[in-house]
């Protein structure tokens, strides 16, 4: 059997393989942010297609962090219920789920965003990568912040999830935070790589204290920056490292801010070569070799040989999927089958595209070759 259907921990969380859905929005949550029938439907089905864990799509801790108008929201007890029936669902078919926290900052957009500005760590003139109106967070909204996620993780686990992933990558809040680019800040919450990670530590020891030391917490973490000015990989290991003595207990390794092009971004397009796979496989590799941490790689992975040999050279503990499974949920049951054919996913981005009209997910060559 290969290495990659052999169950491992994350903590006291059991899994059946090494394959996790990263967390993928998918726009079919209602407008108030509760869990739809689609929703349990979707999820359902990803769970019989045999991955281990399952990551939902960004799932907002305050209203203020919403970027989405059909967007998945844990900022009060009234989601629990719904949430419990989709755990139930995937738990029934034998896959573990976990729900990751987020927050957009200054990315965020409200249903209607002349009631408020999106705040941000610091807001500056003239950001070529954000045309968008924010202010600069209060220390009291810093604080408000840290307590929603700690009370996120807290209704997660009464919902009946088996596990939290902090979302800090990809050019939200918290990537904002963390970069010197966008985190100019005069304060404690500000300037040097202590101070700009201090909000990520203030977080996860707010989680600890509401849900204790025994539930597994996660986080996706923007380890480099898209462009000059940003966060560098030499401190986005130190990052890592940081991570690692507070406690965390798996880290899924991916960008930080994103840059103007699909190339600078986590959603790279025209992944038709080996060499084209699996983008951010150096810095798993330099931080696995570094630091003792379960490690989750993201980013155009797409052949089953390509991705046995990752996990045997210890380069990472678990592979992640994301647009793959769009098109394929059944995949991990195929290759388990024998069946290693290479993922039909062709990053086109179609489906991001779409998503962000409010469409729905769906694979749109999926629906093309069906025709």
């Amino acid at each position: 059997m290969s290495i990659l259907f052999e169950p491992l921990k994350i903590k006291n969380m059991d899994l059946r393989n090494r394959f996790v859905r990263s967390a993928t929005y998918d726009g079919c949550a209602d407008k108030s942010g509760y869990v739809t029938k689609t929703q349990i439907d979707l999820y359902s089905t990803l769970a019989e297609g045999g991955l281990g864990l399952i990551i939902t799509g960004i799932t907002y801790v305050h209203p203020m962090g919403q970027i989405f108008r059909f967007q998945n929201s844990i900022a009060g007890d009234e989601f629990i219920h719904e949430f419990e029936r989709l755990t139930a669902a995937v738990h029934r078919r034998g896959a573990k789920i976990a729900i990751q926290l987020f927050h957009a900052g200054r990315e965020a957009r409200f249903p209607d965003p002349k009631d408020r500005l999106p705040i941000g760590p610091s807001f500056f003139e003239n950001d070529p990568y954000c045309k968008a109106q924010y202010r600069t967070m209060t220390l009291n909204e810093i604080q408000k912040t840290v307590s929603a996620f700690g009370d996120g993780a807290r209704r997660a686990r009464e919902a009946g999830f088996d596990a939290v992933q902090i979302h800090a990558a990809h050019g939200y809040l918290l990537s904002q935070f963390l970069s010197p680019f966008t985190n100019r800040r005069h304060d404690e919450w500000g300037g040097n790589l202590e101070n700009r990670l201090r909000i990520h530590h203030a977080i996860y020891e707010d989680i600890r204290g509401k849900i204790g030391k025994d539930y597994p917490v996660l986080i996706k973490i923007g380890v480099q920056d898209a462009y000059p000015g940003g966060l560098e990989f030499s401190e986005g290991k130190l990052v890592a490292k940081s991570l690692v003595e507070w406690g965390l207990d798996a880290l899924e390794i991916s960008l930080g801010l994103r840059g103007l092009s699909y190339e600078e971004t986590e959603f790279r397009t025209k992944i038709d070569r080996p060499d084209r796979e699996a983008y951010y496989r150096n810095w798993c590799r330099d931080i696995k070799k570094e630091l003792d941490i379960l490690v989750m790689m993201v980013g155009g992975l797409r052949n089953f040989e390509l991705l046995e040999e990752i996990v045997q050279k210890k380069e990472s503990d678990f592979i992640s999927l994301s647009r793959p499974l769009i098109r394929e949920p059944n995949i991990i049951n195929d290759w388990k089958r024998g069946d290693r054919h290479r993922a039909k996913c062709i990053s086109c981005n179609k489906c991001l595209e779409e998503l962000r009209r409010g469409e729905k997910l769906r694979c749109f060559q999926e629906e093309k070759a069906a025709q």
